[in-house]
């Protein structure tokens, strides 16, 4: 009964970070480009929007560093708290920000502010969310367990975009003028109810069973990179084929079928809400599945897939069909992706031992999500203005993702391997 309590709140606080975090990529290919990065070119106010967006990705490493130091420390709990808070409270700041004709320059440099605080605060969510689910498993539901922070991920996606499609049924002038402020300030609220439900969980047993051995790390930073470095160097190496065609499927996609296929606002938002809840679904069944056969079979398949699918992907778009563009995105955000993101944290955190598996992972993680996430769409559609809107360098690119991450797996020969070679130094060193 109280695992199920753990996994409300480790889904729950996930989802309300993921809604908040998104929001800011689905409203900044629809309103800042026009409301707060104003400029006479069209798409350059679009790539300096998106810039905005990619930058905040660069903190989420210091913000994994930074909260995961208190989590190695100090508890798991305390940093969920913590980077909730966090994220609420910047996402709410931005639906009360006057826009660039209110306040001029400062509109787009309070906007940038608010969104590095929510890169800081997911970069300490996402170690934390899945550890408290993984080290409250049991032994043989690991991976069904650490895939259920992993269903937050795009249960904020569908939020963000469900609640941004049904803003967009207003008027334009309305919709402009107040009608995208509602999600922010309304995610208040679901703040205080994630925070609330946090409060009420223990430390989990592997952080507990680590305290009371005396195995607490005084500087997690720094025996991570010493003794560990070759495991967040894979981390980083295999997060790059879920986060780069993520934001493609799910926040390019947008701008993309509205601006060059011509498809409608809402018919884009719809089709992401739907690709969404498929990998919703089918995230807690890919993690069931990984408990028997591995994480790392179910990997290579999704990396294997990206690549395949790269080319179909952007042709079933070009028809035109609101049909082949649900489709397309089911395919790839629903099935490809979901399988991706299913089994991620479940592995990342098999690399490292208890004592610095919160920095371990959130390294690793967030570095891979700088890198390669919060640059895609900006690099998507710098692609696209360089090769007269075509689609094919965009495709070569989600390849190349994919190559980078095969080439990480592979240096994976087992669940306990990394760990093993780090400890054998570390007793060498003592």
């Amino acid at each position: 009964m109280y695992n199920a309590r753990v996994l409300t709140a480790s889904l729950i606080g996930s989802a309300i970070e993921w809604f908040d975090y998104f929001l800011y990529g689905t409203v900044a290919s629809l309103v800042f480009n026009q409301l707060f990065f104003v400029s006479e070119d069209p798409v350059v106010g679009l790539l300096i929007a998106y810039t905005s967006f990619s930058i905040a990705f660069f903190l989420r490493p210091i913000g994994g560093v930074v909260f995961s130091h208190i989590g190695d420390r100090l508890g798991r709990k305390k940093t969920l708290v913590l980077t909730l808070s966090l994220m609420g409270l910047s996402t709410f700041g931005m639906g009360l920000l006057p826009t660039y004709q209110v306040i001029g320059i400062w509109a787009p440099i309070f906007l940038t502010c608010l969104r590095f605080i929510q890169g800081l605060a997911l970069g300490g969510e996402w170690g934390g969310s899945v550890l408290l689910a993984v080290e409250y498993a049991p032994k043989n539901k690991k991976g069904l367990f650490g895939s259920v922070p992993q269903m937050g991920i795009s249960i904020g996606l569908i939020l963000g975009s469900l609640v941004m499609s049904v803003m967009t049924l207003l008027p334009n002038d309305q919709f402009m003028s107040w009608g995208w402020r509602v999600p922010f300030l309304l995610s208040a609220a679901l703040v205080l109810v994630g925070i609330w439900i946090r409060k009420g969980i223990d430390e989990t047993p592997a952080f507990k069973e680590a305290q009371k051995a005396g195995e607490i790390s005084k500087l997690p930073i720094a025996d991570t990179l010493k003794y560990h470095w070759k495991a967040v160097l894979i981390a980083m190496g295999v997060k790059v084929v879920e986060t780069a065609p993520f934001y493609i499927f799910g926040t390019f996609i947008v701008s993309y079928a509205t601006n060059q296929l011509s498809f409608g606002e809402t018919e884009a938002l719809n089709a992401v809400v739907i690709g969404a809840l498929i990998a919703t679904i089918m995230i807690p069944i890919i993690g069931h599945v990984s408990d028997r056969i591995g994480r790392k079979k179910i990997y290579l398949f999704g990396i294997v897939a990206t690549m395949i699918y790269a080319f179909p992907y952007f042709w079933i778009l070009q028809q035109g069909s609101v049909f082949l563009l649900i489709l397309a995105t089911v395919i790839g955000l629903g099935f490809i992706w979901g399988s991706l993101n299913a089994v991620q944290g479940t592995m990342m955190s098999e690399f490292f031992p208890a004592k610095i598996r919160n920095t371990g992972i959130s390294l690793g993680y967030q570095l891979g999500a700088a890198i390669a996430g919060g640059t895609a769409p900006l690099v998507a559609t710098a692609l696209l203005a360089k090769f007269n809107n075509s689609f094919i360098p965009v495709a070569f690119y989600m390849i190349f993702a994919a190559f980078i991450s095969l080439i990480a797996i592979l240096c994976v020969k087992g669940k306990k391997h990394l760990i093993g070679q780090a400890e054998r130094k570390l007793d060498l060193d003592a």
